[in-house]
């Protein structure tokens, strides 16, 4: 004959006893000695559930470790408009101070043979190197300067305020470079020898030869600014330094404890 199909019964499942009208039923199974078993999840599953809890489920509650960081695309947006037009008007400053340190390069006109010549009155003169070097290094100094109160401003960096210092520093490089020319001496120089005179020394037109001076300022802006972000600005939480709930013992690496019955 074939074996049977159904498969044995476990041995921690043995089917109870029947029972008839005329018996009486055998003594109930011992039940066990320690604490119940708990049917929900435990202290330190929950406190684990409720510190890592998802960005999707609950984010920006207290003591979710997924806080809000900042504030909103729109709020930064706003702010990085306002320090792109505050530093790009910065560039008035730095045309004025250019126009008042750099040196004047000297300029003489002379008539020959009814027409006006203009001569490098020092030939070997550095005052066109001077009037770049103090362009590039005020710049920078404003760079600086900008950077550092944009940081006590917002102590915090972010992707759209770098890209507003930087593009306000640019703004501002050619804003004042526009304005020392335009306000500085006048750019014809045959017109200028001819009011000064012959032989008479007049200064050139204020003039940027190296026009890399003009990303000294966007540089040096976004050069500070990281670094001040870097050793000042906020940290972001440590997930590994979260402490266990503490149990009613006081033991902080244990969760909830239960007393065990006594033993009869």
């Amino acid at each position: 004959m074939s074996a049977p199909l159904t498969p044995p019964t476990p041995p921690n499942r043995r089917p109870a006893p029947s029972s008839s009208s005329g018996e009486a039923a055998g003594p109930p199974a011992p039940q066990p000695s320690g604490p119940a078993p708990q049917d929900g999840p435990s202290a330190e599953e929950q406190e684990y559930a409720r510190t890592w809890r998802a960005p999707g489920s609950g984010a920006g509650t207290e003591g979710s470790l997924y806080t809000q960081d900042g504030p909103g695309i729109r709020a930064e947006l706003r702010e990085a408009a306002v320090v792109t037009v505050a530093v790009a008007l910065g560039g008035v400053l730095l045309g004025l101070l250019w126009l008042w340190l750099a040196p004047r390069v000297p300029l003489v006109g002379t008539v020959t043979q009814n027409s006006w010549a203009v001569y490098l009155k020092d030939v070997e003169g550095e005052q066109a190197i001077g009037v770049d070097g103090t362009f590039t290094l005020l710049a920078v100094g404003l760079g600086v300067l900008s950077a550092a109160v944009v940081f006590l401003l917002r102590r915090r960096g972010g992707v759209p305020l770098v890209v507003a210092l930087c593009l306000g520093g640019l703004l501002g490089s050619l804003l004042a470079w526009r304005l020392g020319v335009w306000l500085g001496p006048q750019q014809d120089i045959v017109a200028h020898a001819r009011a000064v005179g012959q032989g008479k020394t007049f200064s050139a037109p204020l003039r940027l030869g190296a026009k890399g001076a003009l990303l000294a300022w966007p540089l040096a802006a976004l050069v500070v600014h990281l670094a001040v972000t870097a050793l000042f600005g906020p940290r972001d939480p440590d997930p590994y330094a979260q402490t266990p709930a503490q149990g009613p013992a006081g033991d902080p690496a244990q969760g909830p404890q239960e007393s065990a019955p006594p033993t009869p």
